[in-house]
């Protein structure tokens, strides 16, 4: 089948370099002009894309249709756009919902989707909502679906997806510390980088265990881990991140 992109941020480009990877079977991958740059160099890397003269072009040629566009944007072109009856569309649009994708594309065909930049990879999870079997089977290719009928509570995922940039953050500030007591920068990123993809990994190793029972585990009286969470915890530090969930899951 031809697939097609409305957008091409890097949510595209990961989805597409995990398609590749996957050897889904598809004829054409239609992807806008939005982002020439983007664009140019996946077209370059992969034969099967196609850069579409527009939006409604890239609509008409594609059996299946991806909106990997903000909201704004969303809201501004969407409802200018003729979209195919019963046209499969694939939305990854965070805070427009499925009844006014519905009435802005005059489709009934919708799917919400949450896929993550490590998509490209074919790693992690990936939100489904509501559940579709043909969007899980594509899917399946690319990562861990769950699938979720209530869209209130597909809301909460996409709320949880906010804390990508604040682990990153984690990442870099503790190995900003470690340079500033010495250590040279690549280390000190590489080490913090097989630090917490250690512990990432550890917890899929042990997916038996609950987290409750990996944090006790990863602690011992009187250790050093025992401290930083005793006192992480002294300064609110993990009620403050509940209040950032609370405050970001108000925009849906």
């Amino acid at each position: 089948m031809n697939i097609g992109f409305l957008g091409t941020g890097h949510i595209t480009s990961s989805v597409i370099e995990g398609i590749f990877k996957s050897k889904l079977k598809i004829k054409k991958i239609y992807i806008s002009p939005r982002n020439r740059l983007i664009s140019k160099k996946l077209a370059r890397k992969f034969k099967k894309i196609a850069i579409s003269k527009n939006n409604q072009q890239l609509i008409d040629k594609s059996n299946w249709v991806f909106l990997a566009i903000t909201p704004k944007v969303g809201q501004k072109i969407l409802k200018s756009l003729n979209f195919k009856k019963n046209q499969k569309i694939i939305s990854f649009i965070s805070t427009i919902n499925l009844k006014e994708l519905k009435k802005f594309t005059k489709n009934g065909n919708i799917t919400r989707v949450i896929p993550m930049p490590f998509i490209g990879n074919k790693k992690g999870p990936i939100i489904i909502c509501p559940k579709d079997k043909k969007t899980k089977l594509f899917f399946d290719k690319l990562g861990n679906t769950i699938e979720i009928n209530n869209e209130k509570i597909s809301k909460n995922f996409w709320t949880t997806s906010s804390l990508m940039a604040p682990f990153y953050n984690i990442m870099l500030n503790t190995s900003s510390w470690l340079v500033r007591r010495g250590v040279k920068r690549k280390e000190a990123e590489d080490y913090t980088k097989e630090f917490f993809y250690a512990l990432s990994q550890d917890s899929i190793y042990k997916n038996k265990l609950s987290l409750k029972q990996l944090l006790s585990e990863s602690q011992t009286p009187g250790g050093i881990n025992a401290q930083a969470l005793r006192e992480l915890k002294k300064k609110k530090f993990y009620k403050i991140q509940q209040k950032v969930l609370n405050s970001i899951f108000k925009r849906f």
